[in-house]
């Protein structure tokens, strides 16, 4: 395959608001707006950002368990967005997920065996041996005794159960994982384990993750390249070890310099960021950042900072430290201008 495994471009969510019977015009929610990126096969791209800046509904646009407002979603070279129920079927096979929560994502009533081996029943019939062949072999793949395999969610830990919807997710051997939050609601020592588990499981089988978390900590062991959102926005997309070693966007680095180190000799440099995160109802015009933001310039406050790449293939959004020559530095003075501000509501 030539090309990137993954590619998004300028994907859009936009969730309308109730409205009254009288009500001419309806608000919308943008929660995700004009994302753009790419996954190669074997590669983790790790999507980081506060709660509620659109990662969760990058990760359902990307599985289509919601329908994108616009932009599309290429998965080997195909727009999956584009296509009808029966097909989209038989694209599910190259792309699963692992969720967040190990408790509520499997169904308490079906034994390890049968929430292993039911994703793949969806498409082919499996004898008895079959189904318990398969799943002995994928419970021994993320390290449990195939001995487990006649026994409830209730019978194990939250890391086992972890691993168990990580099975799951490698039945049908997919050349891309989606993680939401995969490890946030285990244990410090548990998220190592199965952190450990998706690299090795990644170097066996060339599996392409999109990783997606507020833990900076867990980004930086697993991730190969990083995504930063800001309200529904890519405010700062580059390799792992540049982005953590110097942050060029405000944001990356009011992210990194909140994240804790477990050294108390180590104090990091505080980075003045002022203020709440916007209402997604009267959101800031511009830059949606440049209400909080330390270096603000004019320009800021009207115009919407492209991605702009820069050294050690990297691209940042921000008008101040990564300029696009072609943004002018005054106002538009007319309403039919193209740059008239584009105003980005905060993320569901």
């Amino acid at each position: 395959m030539s090309g990137p495994l993954l590619k998004v471009e300028n994907l859009t969510k936009h969730y309308p608001l109730g409205a009254g019977f009288l009500k001419k015009t309806v608000p919308t929610v943008r929660a995700v707006e004009d994302v753009s990126f790419s996954v190669d096969a074997g590669e983790t791209l790790c999507i980081v950002g506060e709660s509620g800046c659109g990662k969760s509904t990058v990760a359902r646009l990307l599985m289509q368990i919601v329908e994108p407002t616009g932009g599309r979603v290429m998965l080997e070279g195909t727009d999956i967005t584009a296509l009808d129920t029966k097909a989209l079927r038989a694209w599910r096979r190259k792309m699963q997920m692992v969720f967040q929560d190990p408790y509520s994502s499997l169904n308490p009533r079906l034994t390890a065996e049968q929430i292993i081996t039911e994703p793949l029943e969806n498409f082919q019939r499996l004898s008895r041996q079959e189904r318990r062949t398969l799943a002995a072999d994928l419970l021994r793949k993320v390290g449990m005794s195939p001995e487990m395999v006649d026994r409830l969610p209730s019978e194990f830990s939250g890391g086992q159960r972890q691993r168990l919807g990580i099975a799951r997710a490698l039945a049908l051997q997919p050349s891309l994982i989606i993680a939401d939050e995969a490890v946030s609601a285990l244990d410090v020592s548990v998220q190592a384990q199965i952190l450990n588990l998706l690299a090795d499981l990644q170097q066996q089988m060339s599996i392409a993750f999109v990783f997606i978390s507020h833990d900076l900590r867990v980004v930086e062991h697993i991730g190969h390249r990083v995504a930063v959102m800001y309200l529904g926005r890519i405010v700062e997309l580059a390799p792992c070890e540049p982005l953590f070693a110097k942050p060029v966007h405000p944001y990356t680095e009011a992210l990194i310099a909140a994240a804790p180190i477990p050294d108390p000799m180590r104090v990091r440099a505080q980075v003045p960021v002022e203020g709440e995160v916007p209402s997604p109802i009267s959101p800031p015009s511009g830059c949606t950042f440049h209400p909080r933001c330390p270096i603000a310039v004019e320009r800021c406050r009207f115009v919407v900072p492209p991605l702009v790449p820069i050294a050690d293939g990297r691209v940042v959004a921000c008008h101040v430290r990564a300029p696009a020559t072609d943004i002018p530095a005054s106002p538009p003075t007319s309403t039919n201008s193209s740059l008239t501000p584009v105003v980005q509501p905060q993320t569901l």
